[in-house]
Parts: structure tokens; C-alpha cells; sequence
């Protein structure tokens, strides 16, 4: 795909663009729309009305992605979450509260009681 500025486009264009461009990755892998429903047991009808650029589920276009082995243009929807600075402090701080406390070795010492006095 090219660099397309998509914030200028309309939705309906965007679908119409998205929907060309899964009709050129078909035809360049040299399969029909019969191909892509049968591989994805969706009726063709469904392909033609998503490669017109006519609205489709989400599932649909995942059908047909997976169908024309292009999955991979879903990679930058879904993005790692990388830990900030501050993330890795509240970690920290939360694995401090919830940390068993344990008595440590420097116990106070005992003083032993006086004997009792005589008088």
C-alpha cells in the first residue's frame, strides 16, 4: 500500500480504497472471488460487496486477509506495550507492599527483669 493521508478521506472512500486494495492483492495472487469464498466460506456475493468498498465486518476482512495470506497488515493495529519509567515504578512499589515481611536477624534484646527487692 502507499502512503494515503486516510484523516482527508471519508469513510466511505476509505472503504472504497481498503476494497481496492484487497481486490489488487487477490488478482495479483491470480484468484478469483469464487477462490477467496470457498477458502473462507463466505459466498462470493460477500467478497464482491467488500472489494466494491461497501461496508463489511471486521470479520469478514480478517476472512479474507487470512485467505490471500496477508495477515500481517494487521500488525501495526495491534501494538506492544512497552513499559514506561513510571510503569516500572508502580510495578516496584506494588511488589514492595505485597512482599511478605519477614523479622530480621537485628532482634532488640531482652532485658532481664530486676530480682525482686528485699526491703
Amino acid at each position: 500500500m502507499s502512503s494515503i493521508n486516510w484523516s482527508v478521506l471519508t469513510d466511505a472512500n476509505a472503504v472504497a480504497r481498503l476494497g481496492k486494495e484487497i481486490k489488487r492483492m487477490r488478482l495479483e495472487r491470480n484468484l478469483s472471488q469464487a477462490d477467496i469464498a470457498q477458502h473462507t466460506g463466505l459466498d462470493r456475493s460477500t467478497v464482491q460487496r467488500l472489494e466494491g468498498g461497501r461496508a463489511a465486518t471486521l470479520l469478514t476482512v480478517v476472512q479474507v486477509l487470512r485467505a490471500l495470506d496477508r495477515l500481517d497488515l494487521l500488525n501495526p493495529w495491534v501494538q506492544e506495550r512497552r513499559a514506561t519509567p513510571m510503569m516500572l515504578l508502580e510495578q516496584e512499589e506494588a511488589y514492595e507492599r505485597n512482599r511478605r515481611k519477614r523479622a530480621g536477624r537485628n532482634r532488640p534484646q531482652i532485658v532481664k527483669p530486676k530480682p525482686k527487692s528485699t526491703w
